[in-house]
C-alpha cells in the first residue's frame, strides 16, 4: 500500500477552483484561467505522504525555486506570473504560492544525472546502463559520470513510482523534435545549476524538471532544483563507494527504516508520525540547502 496516510481537505477560496492534491502541492485555477500552486509543508517517503509536516518546507521550496528561475532565465522561460496572494486566500499561503501560466504539459519527468546513485545505480549494477545508455565499467555509488546524461521517466500518480524509460520511448510518445528539445534543455539547465552549486560547495548529483508548452515555446514549470526534486551533496564529504550525505529528507527515510520508528516497510500499515527530533533535523537541512545555495539568510 501507499499514498496519503491522511489526505487533507483542500482549502476553499472564492474565485479559485481546486484541481488536484499532490504530495506537496495543492493546485487551483483562477478566474483568468491561470494556475495557482500552493506548496504545503507535507513530506513523503517510500511512496507515502506522511502525517507529520516539516515547518516552513513549502515556503523554502517556493522561494528556492524562484531564486533558481532567476538564475536560469536566459536559458529557458518559466511559468511564474506572480507571487501575489489571490483575494481571499488564507494568510498562511504567503510565501508558498505561485500564480502560473497554464501550459500544455509534457507527460515526461526530465531527469539529468551527473553522478551515479539511486535507481540509476540499480540499473547499472544489472546491465551497466542507465535508461538504456551504456556506461563504463568500474563505477560505484556516487561516481561522477563521464558526462551528464538525460534519463527520462514517466510521471506517476501519488503513491506510485515514476518509471525510468529510454530516450527512444520518449521520442515515440511526444515526437522526435520535442524529445530532442527536452534533452537539450534539460542538460543545459543541469549544467548551469551544477556549476552554480559547485561554486557554493555543493554537488548537484541529479535533478528532475517538468516542462510544458506555451504556444510553441518550451517553458520550465513546477518546482525547480529543490531538495525535493534534486540530490544535493556536500562536496567536502563526497566519497564514491558509499551513500552520500545529502541536503534532503534522508533523516526521515533513515528514521522510518530504523527500529526506533517501529514501522515495517514491508507491511501494509502506514508509517507512524515523525518524532520532533527528526522534524527539526529535516527542517534544518532544507534551511541549510537554501542558505548555502542562495547566499541568503532564511527567516
Amino acid at each position: 500500500m501507499s499514498g496519503f496516510v491522511e489526505k487533507p481537505e483542500p482549502v476553499q477560496v472564492p474565485g479559485l477552483v481546486h484541481l488536484h492534491t499532490g504530495k506537496v502541492r495543492e493546485l487551483y485555477r483562477n478566474e483568468a484561467g491561470d494556475l495557482v500552486m500552493v506548496a504545503s509543508d507535507r513530506t513523503s517517503a517510500f511512496d507515502w505522504v506522511l502525517p507529520t509536516e516539516i515547518p516552513d518546507k513549502g515556503r523554502i521550496l517556493t522561494q528556492l525555486s524562484l531564486w533558481w528561475f532567476e538564475q536560469l532565465a536566459d536559458l529557458v522561460p518559466n511559468h511564474v506570473l506572480s507571487t501575489e496572494l489571490p483575494p481571499g486566500a488564507p494568510a498562511d499561503w504567503a510565501g508558498r504560492t505561485l500564480v502560473c501560466k497554464s501550459l500544455r504539459m509534457v507527460p515526461v519527468e526530465c531527469v539529468a544525472r551527473g553522478y551515479l546513485t539511486g535507481s540509476g545505480l540499480v540499473e547499472y549494477g544489472e546491465s551497466r546502463t542507465v535508461c538504456g545508455l551504456a556506461l563504463p565499467e568500474g563505477l560505484v555509488d556516487g561516481s561522477e559520470l563521464p558526462a551528464p546524461i538525460f534519463t527520462p521517466a514517466t510521471k506517476a500518480a501519488v503513491g506510485e513510482h515514476d518509471e525510468n524509460v529510454s530516450y527512444e520511448e520518449v521520442a515515440r510518445q511526444v515526437g522526435a523534435e520535442t524529445a530532442a528539445e527536452l534533452r537539450q534543455t534539460t542538460l543545459a539547465v543541469y549544467g548551469r545549476a551544477r556549476d552554480i552549486a559547485r561554486d557554493r560547495g555543493i554537488i548537484l548529483a541529479d535533478t528532475k524538471f517538468e516542462f510544458g508548452y506555451d504556444g510553441e515555446d518550451l517553458v520550465l514549470a513546477d518546482e525547480v532544483l529543490t531538495p525535493d526534486s534534486s540530490r544535493f551533496w556536500p562536496a567536502d564529504l563526497w566519497e564514491p563507494g558509499r551513500a552520500q550525505p545529502s541536503f534532503d529528507k534522508q533523516f526521515v527515510r533513515n528514521w522510518l527504516t530504523s527500529a526506533a520508528s517501529g514501522w515495517d516497510r514491508a507491511s501494509e500499515q502506514p508509517p507512524p508520525p515523525l518524532s520532533q527530533e527528526i522534524v527539526a533535523a529535516t527542517r534544518a537541512k532544507y534551511v541549510e540547502a537554501y542558505e548555502r545555495l542562495t547566499g541568503l539568510s532564511w527567516s
